[in-house]
């Protein structure tokens, strides 16, 4: 009987794990549309074009690793911003989390909130207790993910996005050069 209960127990767990893994999007593709409620109000997608998106996923609003996250970002906004990057993190969090996350880290981005959890769908990144898994996404100005970190140091994350930042934008020409 202990064999039989071990047994379901791992299918259970498996079945919960390919439940979760709904389809990221890939790198290359147009990045999924989304409109949400953010800390400046609704805020989509599209509202970024023009601009490189660091759209970043995270667990839960006032947790060590999200706040070490959220405040690598922020200490790190100059140098994205030189990049031309626009912030945006989200999280499963309500509104009211969500600005005063904002407020008490003096976070320069905006935050979306997603308690419905349809931008986490969209990005395929529900994880456990329908809170969304640390992972962020690099769109393009004209819409396409560009890359993916799924392996997110939250006190270096700045470091980590603004190098591939680098890698992906095209080298500047000199001036004078045709």
């Amino acid at each position: 009987m202990k064999t039989f209960l071990q047994v379901s127990l791992v299918v259970v767990l498996a079945a919960a794990r390919l439940a979760m893994a709904a389809s990221a999007p890939a790198v290359g593709s147009k990045a999924p549309e989304f409109s949400a409620q953010s800390t400046a109000g609704p805020l989509s997608l599209a509202d970024l074009r023009g601009s490189w998106v660091v759209l970043y996923f995270y667990p839960k609003s006032f947790t060590p690793g999200c706040t070490a996250e959220a405040g690598s970002l922020r200490d790190g906004i100059e140098g994205l911003r030189n990049l031309r990057a626009t912030v945006v993190g989200v999280s499963t969090d309500d509104l009211a989390t969500q600005r005063e996350f904002k407020e008490k880290l003096s976070l320069p981005f905006e935050l979306i909130a997603d308690p419905d959890q349809k931008v986490v769908e969209l990005y395929g990144v529900k994880g456990w207790l329908g809170m969304a898994k640390r992972r962020t996404f690099i769109i393009d100005p004209e819409g396409i993910l560009r890359a993916v970190i799924d392996d997110v140091d939250t006190r270096k994350h700045a470091e980590q996005v603004q190098d591939l930042l680098k890698q992906l934008q095209p080298a500047p020409t000199p001036q004078g050069s045709s």
